[in-house]
């Protein structure tokens, strides 16, 4: 598996690389001068979690509303299962991010539907477009909702708890096998964006499509990417959220810690362990352990960051 690297930034020299793809367990990391720590699995993480200070804040990802094939006939209803567990979480997180294929077909009764059952978690939710989310002919569902105050196709930013969080669009103008772009005119707000601002100010980048590439030969990584990259590389804690391959992968490398996140709706496979991407059927006891949602906690002055996924079951 193939990474970024951050050229002449000595802190990349000592990068620390690591890949890892999970199946189910629950991990909590937390990240110190960029070397990962694993604290355990998911219930003992969750106790740590609760009794750490800092802001805590949600991720969740491809909810795929609309979806009815075998590999989940009930999207709606997982998705719904997702949002009792955030509400059943013992510190309640600052916030949510979506990171996009909120729907399965743009239909507005999907969008719907999607906002009915998020909107049950009653948290202030911040989303960012999945491919799937920009199917409608005029591209309006989607903006309509979500896309007020925001840039171009909806980049934005926006600060928390000492934080800035970027909302990254990768699904505009796909590249060849499907890879993600963002784009001339999303890069150059981006350095805008980030002028400025103090190189100890951590930043949260997310978007759907991985930033980092993870298997091109299924469209698994944004083309220019790394150009985004090397826009944050001076900044001492950087942490890249994406969705799209619905399945938990992490890498750490110098300041960059890359995460992805589970699906709400059904998994893929890994990369390369089938023909092609796209919906995979497992045993129904099986499923709800491949889906579920990841927490992040931010404590102040230690740039200390912590991942927890946690599946739907098991």
């Amino acid at each position: 598996m193939s990474g970024h690297d951050h050229g002449d930034d000595g802190v990349s020299r000592r990068k620390v690389l690591e890949c890892m793809t999970w199946a189910g367990t629950g991990v909590l990391w937390t990240v110190t001068g960029g070397v990962p720590r694993s604290l355990g699995i998911i219930d003992a993480a969750e106790a740590a979690t609760a009794a750490t200070p800092g802001m805590t804040f949600l991720q969740i990802s491809d909810s795929h509303v609309g979806f009815d094939k075998p590999a989940n006939p009930n999207a709606l209803g997982t998705l719904e299962e997702a949002v009792n567990k955030i509400n059943a979480m013992p510190a309640k997180p600052s916030f949510m991010i979506h990171t996009g294929d909120i729907t399965h077909l743009s239909k507005a009764a999907e969008f719907d539907n999607a906002e009915r059952i998020i909107s049950q978690s009653k948290l202030d939710v911040h989303y960012v477009p999945g491919e799937h989310d920009f199917l409608d002919e005029e591209v309006k569902f989607y903006r309509e909702r979500y896309g007020r105050g925001t840039k171009g196709q909806g980049w934005y930013s926006f600060d928390a708890g000492g934080v800035h969080f970027v909302g990254l669009v990768n699904v505009v103008d796909l590249k060849a096998g499907g890879l993600g772009n963002l784009g001339a005119e999303q890069l150059t707000w981006l350095a805008d964006d980030l002028r400025g601002k103090s190189k100890s100010t951590p930043v949260v980048l997310f978007a759907h499509i991985p930033l980092w590439t993870v298997y091109p030969e299924w469209g698994w990584g944004t083309e220019d990417g790394g150009r985004a990259l090397e826009l944050v590389k001076g900044f001492g804690s950087v942490t890249v959220l994406n969705g799209h391959i619905h399945q938990v992968m992490q890498k750490v490398e110098g300041n960059v810690t890359f995460h992805t996140a589970r699906s709400t709706a059904f998994p893929q496979p890994a990369p390369g362990a089938a023909p092609s991407p796209g919906p995979m059927k497992v045993e129904d006891a099986k499923l709800r352990s491949m889906l579920g949602v990841a927490s992040v906690n931010f404590k102040q002055n230690e740039q200390r960051l912590a991942i927890i996924d946690t599946p739907l079951q098991g």
